[in-house]
């Protein structure tokens, strides 16, 4: 079973989202316990977006330390610019990743 991860920037935007979308965050993060590789790949196949309405879910899977970090949230109109920041701080997420092991 992954262990899943977040973000402070997922923290802050799940904290704002409805509870309805908590909730169906909550599910989805069960579903990434165990099958990781859930969702849309972006370019990569450890980057990957999950939709959940109107919202895209942004994580990084690190098969090789069985982890999930999820990075942030966006709506449609932000999600270009959210995939290119992402994609620019890929070192500074694995990083994160191995302070945290």
């Amino acid at each position: 079973m992954a262990r899943v991860l977040s973000t402070k920037e997922f923290d802050t935007w799940e904290r704002l989202l409805t509870k309805d979308y908590q909730e169906q965050i909550k599910g989805f993060i069960k579903e990434l316990k165990l099958n990781p590789n859930t969702g849309k790949p972006l370019g990569y196949p450890f980057f990957r977006e999950k939709k959940m309405g109107k919202y895209r879910l942004y994580f990084l899977v690190y098969e090789d330390v069985d982890t999930v970090l999820l990075v942030t949230i966006s709506d449609k109109k932000a999600q270009q610019d959210t995939i290119d920041n992402i994609k620019s701080q890929l070192d500074y997420y694995k990083e994160l990743i191995r302070k945290n092991l």
